[in-house]
């Protein structure tokens, strides 16, 4: 489909399983385009209120978490446009927004303006710290919100510093991911109900939840909060990265008994081999693995090890994982309107997920026919008057 301005936009075209679900978007970055995404991706018709000239860090053809759904420009200082945002959301069963809290309240559409207009709504809040809390209203990032939930301190095999993921545990992790849950929750619930109500979902909330089985080990009693100590963080020689001849790597996670049977054997080292749980013994297992991962290269031990039980991976980075034999046997990576990008997930067997819109290459550009689709009055006097821009 073009990305002409005047496009044509029709509801209800999704095939997924939130097939006529209505959502509209206030727009932001990281999380909350990411779970906006991913409710597209379902089927469901989003809208994205984006601000005049665009959001810091985001847009442009090649931003994918902007997929699926047309972009909108408001003005929202403008009362107007804060009152179109309100008859979108009349219309509307969910709304999210990702601003400091109070924000929305002021901008005059928080959740009480929002369920005088639709009492079913679910107001979705997705920030790092949450509604409430000393840190509720400071600002912050990934690094900082996984810092606080004990998440950031285990992560990485360098006993000296911890590393950080980039942002994916907590804005994606944490975040987004429970965004979603949350608003498909309270969706079945207003089904019932016949009532709305505000998800507040908090990446810290989110990601102590995403880590609660560190917390089970923790109390466990057999957990040391030191990196590369325990079975899961590189602690274990079975459960590590090893440095191919090439200067690749291998991925083994070779947990359970015949596991580790099979990867010894297939490396050849069974002769030499401390036993899987010898503990003393572990440096010397792990000086054993690496020399003999060093002695061939990535593509030899990949073609040794695929397929078997030996839980051994070639680690690969991104611009090759979509021509990973698995990865195009199941179309994981698809090319749409001249994007390489991964298809919604996960798999439906009656109600399948379809790409749908492009990335918009500009806040704004289907202002006009996106509320026009949903049924918004004037919409040529609100450009006019400049509380709604046509790019």
């Amino acid at each position: 489909m073009s990305e002409a301005a005047e496009q044509h936009i029709v509801l209800g075209q999704g095939s997924g399983p939130l097939r006529g679900v209505k959502v509209v978007e206030i727009a932001g970055i990281g999380p909350g385009p990411h779970a906006c995404m991913l409710l597209a991706d379902l089927g469901a018709d989003v809208i994205r209120v984006d601000r005049p000239g665009g959001q810091l860090m985001t847009g442009g053809s090649h931003d994918l978490l902007n997929r699926g759904r047309p972009s909108v420009a408001l003005n929202l200082k403008d009362p107007e446009a804060v009152a179109t945002v309100l008859d979108l959301v009349a219309e509307a069963d969910v709304l999210v927004e990702g601003m400091r809290p109070g924000v929305a309240e002021r901008l005059g559409f928080g959740p009480e303006q929002c369920h005088e207009r639709n009492p079913r709504l679910v107001y979705g809040r997705m920030t790092g710290w949450g509604q409430t809390g000393p840190l509720a209203t400071a600002a912050g990032h990934d690094m900082n919100y996984i810092a606080i939930t004990g998440t950031l301190f285990g992560l990485g095999q360098d006993k000296s510093r911890p590393h950080f993921p980039t942002n994916l545990v907590g804005d994606f992790g944490g975040g987004s991911t429970y965004l979603v849950i949350g608003i498909l929750a309270a969706l079945l619930e207003a089904k019932a109900s016949g009532q709305g109500q505000v998800v507040d979902a908090a990446i810290v909330d989110g990601t102590a939840s995403l880590n609660a089985m560190t917390s089970a080990f923790l109390h466990s009693g057999t957990f040391t909060e030191q990196r590369a100590s325990n079975l899961l963080d590189g602690g274990a020689p079975f459960y590590d990265v090893y440095e191919t001849s090439d200067g690749r790597h291998m991925s083994v996670g070779a947990l359970e008994p015949q596991f580790f049977a099979e990867l010894v054997r297939l490396l050849g080292v069974e002769d030499r081999c401390p036993g899987q749980m010898e503990f003393d013994r572990f440096d010397e297992m792990r000086v054993l693995f690496a020399e003999t991962f060093k002695q061939r290269t990535q593509a030899e031990w990949v073609e040794l090890f695929e397929g078997t039980d030996a839980c051994v991976a070639g680690i690969i980075p991104m611009s090759e994982a979509k021509d990973h034999p698995h990865m195009k046997a199941r179309e994981v990576f698809v090319e749409h309107h001249g994007v390489v990008q991964p298809q919604p997930a996960p798999r439906f067997s009656r109600t399948p997920a379809t790409l749908d819109l492009p990335p918009s290459e500009k806040a704004g550009i289907h202002t006009r026919a996106a509320l026009a689709a949903w049924g918004i009055a004037d919409v040529d006097g609100l450009i006019e008057r400049g509380a709604a821009v046509q790019a």
